[in-house]
């Protein structure tokens, strides 16, 4: 490796601001090389070796990781994603755009200074971007997990200026960019404070300090048992019952005869079968994430068993909309989404093959044997022409695609069932594709979509499989599928 410092350049000519800054920043690096740092000098030499190549902040990243904890999981990729951001920023423009040399060691006592002198020019700190990003990343998604890294993050900042290898205004123009590479990372990927629902329409839930009067049936298939110990410990004054997927249902009836707030544990589709059930008896629900997804739980920006806890303990509920299908004898609701085609197909196919090779094998294989079929999975009738379909998508409530991230719900409640299309033809895979990337275009020759509060389908060929809310059902003839507007009760942490 070869410094990058090119000596033989011509100085700039003299200007006057710009003279007086640079002696300003000369001065204050003699002032920190002359003063005393108590209890620095075994720490912070370290502190500034071990964020070398992004070390430190891999460790700390899972370190947050380990908590368990959904928001600290996605801190910690955050801040990963914010360093990598500002890491590229520095190694491709920053250090090549301004070639200033290293500052001289000769204030610097010598038990500061570190063995081993960086050969890269000297603006802007690499480090110091490096901590500010995944410090400001961190913070962005979760301010508790943010307040613990960001005296580390300080330290190794300040660590440049003690050691002697950076100048103070390397350091703040790397802080700089590291907190602007952070904002650049929300931008792609926003934050679920940016995209949670509205604390909105604010409905009448008991509010229960112990939690008594609360039944929380939990699935113990979903694997969630350190979720439902925390809301034990939160609210031990509720009964918990676990038991087995085969067995829900009839649990939650008997919950419901008993209960003055129905809570559940599980996956999407336990959640809906707990919403059905809450539906019928007038009672409202608590919703404990549980499954892989959870995305009816999340939307609701319910993550773990505290903010559960604290909604039912101060009765902070709220009205959502619930979607609402009938298939001549079938009928059911969904929170989330129906569709039918090619993802109905997928999950069976899915599902055929997981016990035997794997969940993550099984996914690649469904989607390689469907997406290979030359048979179009669904076929409707408009103006009295068939027209075939690759997949016909209803949600509850309108799907939002902010930045890079998949679509999420930025309302509950908005009497609105967001449908969309992907036209049959040649090439599925493609056509899926490009309908994926076409994003919140409303139209193009892939796809289409509406928002309707009511749809009527007809001419369903036998056998047709349904999905909704992760359960896969069959269905023929005529479908209605529509909105409950405001129909359900669910707790809620407010802001």
């Amino acid at each position: 490796m070869s410094p990058d410092v090119d000596l033989t350049l011509p100085k700039p000519g003299r200007h006057a601001l710009r003279d007086r800054l640079l002696a300003l920043d000369y001065r204050l690096f003699e002032v920190a090389a002359e003063r005393n740092w108590p209890f620095a000098e075994p720490v912070l030499p370290r502190l500034s070796r071990s964020a070398n190549h992004g070390v430190l902040w891999f460790a700390a990243a899972a370190a947050v990781a380990a908590s368990r904890t959904p928001r600290a999981r996605r801190a910690a990729a955050r801040g990963l994603a914010s360093l990598s951001l500002a890491s590229l920023a520095i190694n491709t423009l920053g250090k090549r755009s301004v070639r200033r040399p290293r500052p001289r060691l000769d204030p610097v006592p010598v038990a500061r200074q570190l063995k081993r002198q960086p050969i890269t020019t000297s603006f802007p700190s690499g480090h110091a971007a490096s901590a500010a990003a995944f410090a400001a990343g961190v913070a962005l998604e979760s301010p508790a997990w943010g307040a613990v890294v960001a005296p580390v993050a300080f330290s190794v900042a300040m660590s440049r200026v003690y050691t002697g290898v950076h100048f103070p205004s390397d350091v703040l123009a790397g802080a700089t960019l590291g907190v602007g590479a952070a904002f650049a990372v929300r931008a792609l990927v926003p934050t679920r404070t940016q995209t949670g629902p509205p604390p909105r329409p604010l409905a009448q839930a008991p509010a229960l300090p112990g939690g008594e009067g609360l039944v929380v049936v939990a699935n113990r298939a979903s694997g969630s048992s350190d979720r439902v110990q925390a809301l034990r410990d939160a609210l031990p004054e509720a009964e918990l019952v676990e038991c087995e997927p085969t067995d829900v249902k009839a649990e939650l009836e008997k919950a419901a005869m008993r209960a003055k707030a129905l809570g559940v544990c599980g996956g999407d589709g336990t959640v809906n079968a707990a919403a059905a059930t809450a539906l019928r008896h007038g009672l409202p629900l608590a919703v404990l994430p549980g499954g892989t997804l959870n995305h009816f739980a999340y939307d609701l920006s319910v993550e773990d068993g505290r903010g559960l806890a604290r909604a039912v303990r101060e009765g902070a509920a709220v009205r959502v909309d619930v979607g609402r299908f009938t298939a001549g004898e079938r009928r059911g609701i969904f929170l989330n989404t129906l569709s039918l085609g090619v993802y109905p197909e997928l999950v069976r196919e899915r599902e055929r093959w997981a016990h035997r090779i794997g969940s993550w094998p099984a996914e690649v294989l469904a989607a390689v044997r469907v997406l290979r079929t030359d048979r179009h999975p669904l076929k409707v009738e408009l103006r009295g022409e068939t027209h075939p379909l690759w997949l016909l998508f209803v949600g509850n409530c309108h799907y939002r695609r902010m930045g890079l991230a998949p679509g999420r719900r930025t309302d509950l409640a908005d009497g609105q069932l967001d449908v969309r299309v992907v036209h049959g033809g040649r090439h599925p895979a493609l056509r899926l594709l490009s309908a994926a990337l076409a994003g919140p275009l409303t139209r193009s020759p892939a796809h289409a979509e509406a928002r309707v509060r009511r749809l009527r389908l007809t001419g369903i060929a036998a056998g047709t499989p349904l999905a909704y809310d992760g359960e896969v059902i069959d269905v023929s003839g005529e479908m209605t599928v529509e909105k409950l507007p405001e129909a359900l009760t669910v707790y809620r942490p407010l802001p």
